[in-house]
């Protein structure tokens, strides 16, 4: 009966465990399933570090459980058990075996932290990056191509890429599971440094990895990793002339709703998410996504406007606390006319 009750106690914390664990199954946001170099050598790292602790965890179990069984009292013995005092041989041994372990681990460990650390925003071979966190979007700059966008960082594959993290706001955190570690971005104006790079072409997800708002588990963005010919013709796209609406009225709400904050090309301002090729696009506003589940090839334009127009008529009910909110006034038409325009607003590189 009072087996039954354990049972009863334990399933509720089984039931919870089974509930929290089951996020470790997406496998584009989990570190033990890398795809760029930085996250097989931490990947490699975990892989040691949970070895020598198993080793230690099932050395100390079968050994306890060794001297539970040998050493348990018998039925009818009543005799005092010999009295053992201390034992040279087994402290040398339980000390000198911890200090075996660590230094097998420290080695490694010290090897891969002054490897990750290495400083490339000087090398002229890397990719430079910088990164900009706002609640809750992610900007993304090439300084020496003259490029900035956000939310989707487009990067070509074998290429080592160069990041310089800052926050506009809050503390924010980067973090690219299957390509690399996290970074935190401060606020006060510091800046931090990693790098990564990728060797396949492909669509990696990345998120906000530190508490910073209501939002936070929405600000997600994506890493396009592409071959180095189609980088150079990203390049080339989002440099081009770009036409604002070919509807006047649509222009003109275009002009002075929108590009007050953001930016088409040689339009508009820069505090807020470039939108030159939103389009092209995986995703709108990080989540509202635009192509097929495990595809990459995209979804008739109807996916891409819905998600547009969902976002201009009511970015509040996707992101909570965003600054866009409230920000514009626009009428039924406009935003219909906004979001078709911005469909078509598409970078032709692939």
């Amino acid at each position: 009966m009072k087996r039954w009750q354990f049972v009863k106690r334990l399933a509720p914390l089984m039931a919870l465990l089974v509930l929290v664990l089951s996020a470790c199954g997406r496998e584009d946001l989990s570190a033990l399933n890398p795809q760029g170099p930085v996250a097989q050598e931490q990947l490699d790292l975990m892989k040691i570090s949970i070895l020598i602790m198993s080793i230690v965890v099932i050395s100390v179990f079968a050994i306890s459980i060794f001297v539970l069984i040998k050493f348990r009292r018998r039925k009818g013995d009543n005799s005092i058990p010999k009295q053992v005092e201390g034992s040279h041989k087994l402290e040398v041994i339980w000390t000198v075996i911890p200090i075996i372990l660590l230094v097998v681990l420290a080695v490694p460990t010290l090897k891969s932290v002054f490897s990750l650390a290495k400083d490339y925003t000087e090398d002229p071979e890397a990719l430079q990056v910088v990164v900009t966190a706002h609640q809750y979007w992610w900007e993304f700059e090439y300084p020496e191509l003259g490029i900035k966008t956000a939310q989707e960082l487009v990067i070509p594959t074998g290429r080592t890429i160069s990041i310089k993290a800052s926050t506009a706001d809050v503390l924010h955190s980067f973090w690219i599971p299957s390509l690399a570690g996290k970074i935190d971005t401060n606020p006060s104006g510091n800046v931090n440094t990693m790098y990564f790079s990728a060797p396949k072409a492909g669509v990696y997800q990345g998120k906000c990895a530190e508490l910073c708002g209501p939002s936070h588990g929405l600000m997600d963005f994506k890493v396009k990793a592409v071959e180095p010919s189609s980088f150079d013709r990203w390049q080339i796209a989002m440099l081009d002339t770009v036409e604002l609406p070919s509807d006047s009225e649509i222009a003109s709400a275009f002009e002075s709703q929108c590009l007050t904050c953001h930016a088409v090309g040689e339009y508009g301002g820069g505090s807020f998410p470039n939108l030159t090729g939103i389009g092209s696009r995986e995703s709108v506003a990080g989540i509202l996504i635009n192509v097929e589940d495990g595809e990459q090839q995209y979804k008739h334009e109807d996916t891409v406007y819905n998600n547009l127009y969902k976002w201009i008529k009511d970015p509040e009910s996707i992101k909570p606390g965003n600054h866009m909110t409230g920000a514009y006034q626009l009428t039924e038409e406009e935003v219909a006319g906004i979001a078709e325009y911005l469909t078509n607003l598409t970078l032709d590189y692939e």
